[in-house]
């Protein structure tokens, strides 16, 4: 595999990762808790493209892209049945509640998955197809490509609602200071539920980014919350640019370290990594000072 293979591999990868950790930080922001069922709703979003993609005539040449809105709006549906059931009855409760109801919703969510599907990893629907692109005489996967086209599109267009949109000077208010917002008319509540919403959304996408190249099982979801708790320690928390960075860097360290030695210690020495920067810089690499979080 060239520089140039291993490149591409390690954003497209980061890119999906980058998703995950956007959908968990927002959540947090919001809620100053920590949504555990992030990565099984990745798992969820892979496992509904793999549902959904029969459905599709067999002649439709990119059947992951006409199936992302419906992947997204499903998922933000199942984003706010999360918080409604496992967030707003306990927000009042100590953070300890919420934390355990989101690790009780993920494994709700893997059995579920593996009494539908079974255990057996499952292909989700290519973005584009299987094809290749030359570029500069090294072959590039098109799925690798769509991935990170795919993924920057998602990011940014949340990065426009966020900044430049009423909509998102309210969502950034309730993150912020939710008492204050409040007070200012802001109705916190709904502002939750979106949030939860777009959490899910993002996830949905990542699962559906990732089901076709990297496959889905009931039981992914672990991994990938892991890795979108990396990215957003790495960082910094709270920080949004700093988890989708923080996601691509380790997505890059993945990939190069098991290409120079193996997956096993690509796996540890990130973990390594991890302890080194909780130790030297606890705020993360892009964070602000450590705050107090559920």
């Amino acid at each position: 595999m060239t520089a140039v293979q291993l490149l591409v591999n390690g954003l497209a990868l980061g890119a999906a990762y980058a998703l995950v950790a956007l959908g968990f930080v927002l959540v947090l922001n919001a809620t100053s808790a920590v949504n555990f069922a992030q990565g099984d709703l990745v798992m969820a979003g892979g496992l509904l493209a793999v549902a959904l993609a029969p459905l599709l005539p067999s002649a439709v040449p990119v059947p992951g892209l006409l199936l992302l809105p419906l992947v997204l709006v499903l998922m933000a549906g199942l984003g706010l049945l999360l918080a409604l059931v496992a967030y707003l009855p306990l927000r009042r409760r100590p953070p300890v509640s919420v934390f355990i109801s989101t690790i009780a919703i993920g494994i709700i969510l893997q059995n579920g998955a593996a009494v539908l599907f079974g255990p057996e990893p499952r292909v989700g629907p290519p973005l584009l197809g299987d094809g290749v692109v030359r570029v500069g005489g090294v072959a590039v996967p098109e799925q690798s490509l769509a991935i990170m086209v795919v993924a920057a599109l998602l990011i940014g267009a949340q990065h426009l609602v966020f900044s430049r949109t009423q909509l998102g000077r309210r969502l950034r208010a309730t993150a912020q200071d939710p008492e204050m917002a409040r007070a200012c008319g802001v109705p916190v509540t709904r502002m939750i539920l979106l949030t939860f919403a777009i959490g899910a959304a993002c996830a949905g996408a990542a699962g559906l980014l990732l089901a076709n190249r990297y496959f889905m099982t009931p039981t992914a979801g672990g991994d990938l919350i892991l890795k979108a708790y990396i990215a957003v320690t790495v960082g910094g928390w709270g920080s949004v640019p700093g988890a989708v960075l923080g996601a691509l860097l380790i997505a890059l360290f993945e990939v190069g370290v098991s290409w120079l030695l193996s997956q096993p210690v690509a796996q540890g020495a990130l973990y390594g990594v991890l302890l080194v920067i909780l130790v030297l810089r606890p705020q993360g690499l892009f964070g602000e000072a450590v705050r107090r979080r559920a």
